[in-house]
């Protein structure tokens, strides 16, 4: 006989579920929707959304969702490569649409750093870069 009550919720509650693909279309120009998307342009503005969103700064999404880019400061350029591949590659494979991330290729100026890579998913693969700033 069990001490726990039995839970009464279905056993798929709380369970990691595959993500949508079929999104709306985000004008980020104009700050307007202007449509639906789906596959791998849907991907491309995930991998947007997820680098532009910076992890636990907004109760609305998971902990599971977004980056931790900022913050990285006073480091060597060999350190700052490895920990945002590293940064960026977890933030991006929270997505189960996502199988992988690579070809990274870093430019330093400064205190930003423009890092460009490849994102493979489950509909193809596509370029992408993120602008980091403030890294002195």
């Amino acid at each position: 006989m069990s001490t726990l009550p039995d839970s009464s919720l279905p056993p798929s509650f709380g369970s990691p579920e595959s993500q949508p693909s079929r999104t709306f279309r985000v004008d980020f120009a104009s700050k307007r929707i202007t449509g639906m998307i789906d596959g791998l342009e849907a991907i491309k503005q995930t991998v947007f959304n997820i680098l532009s969103t910076e992890r636990y700064e907004y109760l609305i999404h998971s902990f599971d969702y977004g980056s931790e880019l900022a913050g990285l400061s006073g480091a060597d350029p060999l350190m700052l490569q490895s920990e945002l591949k590293r940064r960026v590659t977890e933030a991006l494979t929270q997505d189960d649409r996502i199988t992988g991330v690579s070809d990274f290729q870093f430019d330093f100026n400064d205190d930003v750093a423009l890092i460009s890579f490849r994102v493979y998913t489950i509909y193809g693969a596509l370029d992408a870069q993120k602008e980091v700033r403030n890294l002195v």
